[in-house]
């Protein structure tokens, strides 16, 4: 076991045995309930309840908008995401007609609560809309909704580095984006080959210079472990590229193969993934080499230059979780456009139609394209906050909790705090009257630790316990 000390806290410990004991599949929390909670049953109807209910309560929260772009040009292997691989450009044409009927529809109900101070482009790939399209749809977006101005709002883009030129990077700038996440992965050319994802380094880094020569105000770096042939030495290549490149945030994520999900995968062999004891490995080579590079552990996947945005709000406690990851801006309603995609508004969540033709059809039917969705009680939002309080800053206030909620905390959660005794012997959490801390050895584990609270989860392990015939679910592995 070692004890890896970045240059500013947190702290993280690895320790191989505990992660070794402790990684089960679980849920990433990017909501709470998670959207496998999500039921029919939740509609429109439910959705402009919710918003009715906001506009009586007064007052004037900031907007988090997302907007997903579902289209590929390739279709990477590893890929888990909602996307449509389609080199007919005139689909694209059509989705973005009806995404524009979307967001006007939205900036309509949410009119005199409209003001932005988040958007994120998510995808597939955003930039398979042309430059022109892109164009259009920022100031179709500008003209329903208003916007932060630029020293204020984050307003970020995902971009495949093979499917933009630096002159693309100056005009995204200039349409309003001022942060960019670039899908690297890997440098190593075999295990780009193995993924179907060939990307020369030289294209990256151009970008990385494109977007800094624009004004780009963060670079954000996305990287997977556990791909096909990669190794302790390929990862340790790539690694010293990307400390180099010198982005400010690095995300990296446990490769998931989980091919009777996900078809692509289907395409990874068995034999060419590493062993769980290489991926360990892997993961101990990324903390102590990036912590070591002067970048902070936020939590789950995520690093930060101590002076990003990110880091800075973690240390001044502002940081929040959504389905995009960390963000900076807490509390804010989140409007999400475009097929599949989740908007989390006042105590509800919706989540729109997955494919193409439902989420048309409905549109055509002058609705909202939601499919499903759930409405929070008062339990679903306390555990919420507590399970977003833990990923974030790694403690929770029992006080403060008490006085915002009419319980008392070891009596409502006197299950939970019996299971949390468990991970505090193993050195995962330290509990007293006050508070329930993370130690720098669980944070690596942090999901294993919020599934204590998830009353869903232990519901729904038990019934399978109960039942043979009843599937468990399935996740990701914690680690």
């Amino acid at each position: 076991m070692h004890t890896i000390a970045p240059a500013a806290e947190p702290t993280i410990e690895f320790d191989p045995e505990i992660i070794g004991k402790m990684s089960q599949s679980g849920p990433r929390y990017t909501s709470y309930p998670t959207a496998d909670r999500f039921t029919p049953d939740f509609g429109y109807g439910n959705f402009l309840e919710a918003l009715a209910s906001l506009k009586l309560r007064g007052g004037r929260r900031a907007l988090s908008l997302y907007v997903h772009v579902p289209f590929c040009d390739t279709v990477c292997y590893y890929c888990a995401c909602n996307k449509i691989v389609t080199k007919d450009r005139s689909k694209a044409a059509t989705y973005l007609s009806y995404l524009k009927q979307e967001i006007e529809m939205q900036g309509k109900l949410f009119a005199g609560l409209n003001r932005v101070e988040q958007l994120h482009f998510g995808g597939g790939t955003p930039t398979y809309f042309s430059d022109k399209q892109m164009g259009e749809l920022m100031a179709h977006l500008h003209r329903q909704f208003e916007f932060a101005p630029d020293s204020e709002g984050e307003y970020s883009i995902e971009i495949d580095p093979r499917t933009v030129t630096p002159e693309r990077v100056h005009s995204l700038r200039a349409q309003g984006f001022n942060r960019v996440s670039l899908g690297v992965q890997d440098f190593d050319p075999e295990v780009q080959k193995a993924v179907n994802r060939i990307q020369p380094m030289e294209e990256t880094l151009a970008v990385m210079e494109a977007a800094r020569d624009a004004g780009f105000r963060s670079i954000s770096i996305d990287l997977i472990y556990g791909l096909p042939k990669q190794n302790l030495t390929t990862m340790s290549q790539t690694l010293s590229k990307v400390i180099a490149s010198n982005p400010d945030r690095i995300a990296l994520y446990n490769y998931a193969h989980m091919p009777h999900l996900f078809k692509p995968q289907r395409r990874i062999l068995d034999e060419d993934l590493p062993s769980p004891s290489v991926k360990l490995g892997m993961l101990a080579e990324c903390i102590g080499r990036l912590t070591a590079a002067g970048y902070v552990y936020i939590g789950m996947d995520h690093f930060a230059k101590p002076t990003d945005d990110l880091a800075v709000a973690q240390q001044q406690g502002r940081l929040h979780r959504n389905f995009q990851g960390y963000s900076t801006h807490a509390e804010m309603d989140l409007v999400a456009c475009g097929v599949s995609a989740i908007s989390s508004v006042n105590a509800t969540y919706s989540q729109n139609e997955k494919t193409l033709d439902e989420y048309y059809a409905k549109l055509d039917q002058g609705k909202l394209p939601i499919a499903r969705g759930i409405q929070l009680g008062t339990d679903d939002l306390l555990r919420r906050i507590i399970i977003q309080r833990l990923m974030c800053n790694f403690e929770l206030s029992i006080v403060s909790l008490e006085q915002a909620y009419p319980i008392v905390f070891k009596g409502y959660f006197a299950d939970e705090l019996k299971k949390l005794a468990e991970l505090a012997k193993d050195g995962l959490v330290t509990i007293d009257a006050e508070w329930i801390s993370v130690t720098p050895k669980g944070r690596l584990l942090i999901r294993n630790i919020c599934m204590v609270f998830d009353r869903y989860l232990n519901a729904a392990r038990a019934e399978a316990a109960r039942s043979p015939e009843v599937q468990p679910l399935r996740y990701s592995k914690t680690i």
